[in-house]
């Protein structure tokens, strides 16, 4: 049965192969088709007629660049301020992050802010983050160092929070005396 198959896929195979015409048409213009027309003929391939590739090396990077693809600079990172499971009370939501970090930041390195896993605000080169009406409730922060390219250098751990707050839209109800 297996043979039967195998000789089966061999035929199909030859029966299949296409053959390519070449013509040229009354404007001068050359057209190849697998379906033979008048004044046709049949291209031969060449055995070595092969598509081919050509792979660039790399070129070396500059010396600048190497820099950055290999960071000599470890990071190290915490939050200073506040303390963990912390509860702020803050009627106007507002909450400053600080944290530290040694040695200091390269030029080209950044601190992005990540409250709730989500980025807050953009990079900045200080280790101070105000932020401004915050919802009420837990809140996460990390901060991350980053270089321009994106490639996270540096990480601190998660920073649990509560920020407690009044509630800012309620509408004054009537009192009744009884």
């Amino acid at each position: 049965m297996r043979l039967a198959l195998i000789f089966c896929l061999l035929l199909f195979t030859w029966v299949t192969q296409a053959t390519v015409y070449k013509w040229v048409d009354k404007d001068g213009k050359v057209h190849y088709s697998d379906k033979p027309i008048s004044n046709s003929e049949v291209v031969e391939f060449k055995s070595n007629t092969q598509n081919q590739i050509k792979v660039q090396q790399p070129k070396d990077l500059a010396p600048e660049t190497k820099e950055e693809v290999t960071p000599a600079t470890q990071y190290k990172m915490s939050i200073l301020s506040p303390k963990e499971d912390e509860t702020i009370r803050d009627n106007n939501g507002d909450i400053t992050i600080m944290a530290t970090i040694t040695p200091d930041l390269k030029p080209k390195h950044l601190l992005v802010l990540l409250m709730d896993d989500k980025v807050i605000g953009p990079p900045q080169e200080t280790p101070i983050f105000s932020l401004k009406n915050i919802d009420r409730g837990e809140h996460s922060f990390v901060i991350k160092a980053v270089a321009q390219n994106g490639k996270q250098l540096a990480s601190t751990p998660p920073r649990k929070i509560f920020l407690h707050r009044a509630i800012v839209n309620k509408k004054p109800q009537a009192t009744t005396l009884n």
